[in-house]
C-alpha cells in the first residue's frame, strides 16, 4: 500500500455494486482484480465493466483514458486466488447471509494477515458476518450506495473486533479515492437505509390512501426535501426551519396518523429548553449572530444555484 492508496484491490462480485466499486479504485490508480461466481461470469463482469465505462465516456462523464484503465482490470478465479496478494478485499456479492458468510470465511483464510477486508452490505449486522472471518480485527463494513462510482458517501461500520487503525485506514483509503466516509454504529440498517426506508414507507402509505400518485410524490420529494439534501442534512435543515415548528408538525401528524409520528423525546427536550434553532441561536447546534447570517446567506446561494441547475436540466 502506497500512502493511503492501496496498490491492489480485489473486488469479489461482478454485479452493479462490484463493477462500480472496481471503477472507483481502478480509475484512482490501484490495480484491480475482479472475481465473480465462476470463471465465465468473471470474464463477463470484465466485459460489462468495459461497456459501462464506454457508455460513460460517450456521455462525456469520463475521459477517454478510462477506457484503457478499465481494460486493464485483471480477472482471477477462484476468489481465494483473487485475494491472495490484495491490500484491500471488498466483498460485494448479493445480499444473502449464508453466501456472504461462506465467502468471507474462505477469503479471510486466503488473504495476507495485513489486508483490510470490507463487506459491502446494506443491512446485515457486521458482528454476524465477522464470526466467519479469520483475524476479525481487520474486518469491517463499507456500505456503498448505488451507483457506487458516483454517490460520494460510504458508511463505515466497525465490527465488534475491528481495530481502530483499520477504521482510520479505511476512512483514509475512501477519502483518497474521492469518497466521503461516515462512521456509523453496527445497528440494523445502519443509518442511510433506516432513514430511506422510513421515508419510502410513508410514500407508499400516501399512495395507498389516495393522497397522491407515485409520480406526484416523486415530484414533491425531488423538488422539496430532496432539493435541500445535497447541501444540508436533516439536523441543519431542522435548525433552519425551527425546532418548535417541527414539534407542532409532529403533533398534528400524530393526531391524524398515530404514534409513529410522536415527536422524538430529544426534540421535545430541546424545545422545552428554549432551543428553537437558528432563529434564536440555539438548536441541535449553537449559532452566533455571525454564524446565523453566514449560514442563511450560504443557504440562499446554494439553493439559488441548485434552482438554476435544475432548470437547466429541465430545459436540456
Amino acid at each position: 500500500m502506497s500512502g493511503n492508496q492501496p496498490n491492489t484491490v480485489a473486488v469479489i462480485g461482478g454485479g452493479t455494486m462490484g463493477l462500480g466499486i472496481a471503477q472507483v479504485f481502478r480509475f484512482a490508480g490501484s490495480r484491480v482484480i475482479l472475481c465473480d461466481a465462476d470463471e465465465p461470469a468473471s470474464h463477463t463482469a470484465k466485459r460489462d465493466l468495459a461497456a459501462r465505462t464506454e457508455r460513460q465516456v460517450r456521455a462525456g462523464l469520463r475521459p477517454d483514458t478510462h477506457l484503457a484503465a478499465a481494460a486493464d482490470v485483471d480477472v482471477v478465479f477462484p476468489a481465494t486466488a483473487a485475494v491472495a496478494d490484495a491490500d484491500v478485499v471488498i466483498e460485494a456479492v448479493p445480499e444473502v447471509m449464508a453466501l456472504k458468510q461462506d465467502l468471507l470465511r474462505d477469503i479471510s483464510h486466503a488473504t495476507r494477515p495485513d489486508a483490510v477486508i470490507a463487506t459491502n452490505t446494506s443491512s446485515y449486522p457486521i458482528d454476524q458476518l465477522a464470526e466467519q472471518v479469520r483475524l476479525p480485527d481487520r474486518f469491517l463494513g463499507w456500505h456503498w450506495f448505488a451507483p457506487p462510482e458516483w454517490v460520494p458517501c460510504v458508511e463505515v461500520i466497525r465490527g465488534p473486533d475491528t481495530s481502530g487503525d483499520v477504521v482510520t485506514r479505511s476512512k483514509d483509503i475512501l477519502t483518497g479515492v474521492g469518497k466521503r466516509p461516515a462512521e456509523v454504529a453496527n445497528a440494523p440498517g445502519f443509518v442511510a437505509n433506516r432513514l430511506q426506508m422510513a421515508m419510502f414507507a410513508e410514500a407508499v402509505r400516501c399512495v395507498e390512501e389516495g393522497v397522491a400518485s407515485p409520480a406526484e410524490i416523486d415530484e414533491i420529494i425531488s423538488g422539496s426535501v430532496g432539493f435541500r439534501l445535497p447541501h444540508y442534512g436533516p439536523f441543519a435543515i431542522a435548525d433552519m426551519a425551527g425546532l418548535d415548528t417541527y414539534v407542532s408538525v409532529y403533533e398534528c401528524l400524530r393526531d391524524a396518523y398515530g404514534d409513529r409520528f410522536t415527536p422524538p423525546q430529544r426534540l421535545r427536550d430541546l424545545v422545552a429548553e428554549g432551543r428553537h434553532g437558528t432563529k434564536n441561536g440555539h438548536g441541535f447546534a449553537d449559532y452566533t449572530p455571525d454564524d446565523q447570517d453566514r449560514l442563511l446567506s450560504e443557504r440562499d446561494a446554494r439553493y439559488a444555484a441548485m434552482n438554476d441547475f435544475v432548470r437547466g436540466l429541465d430545459r436540456g
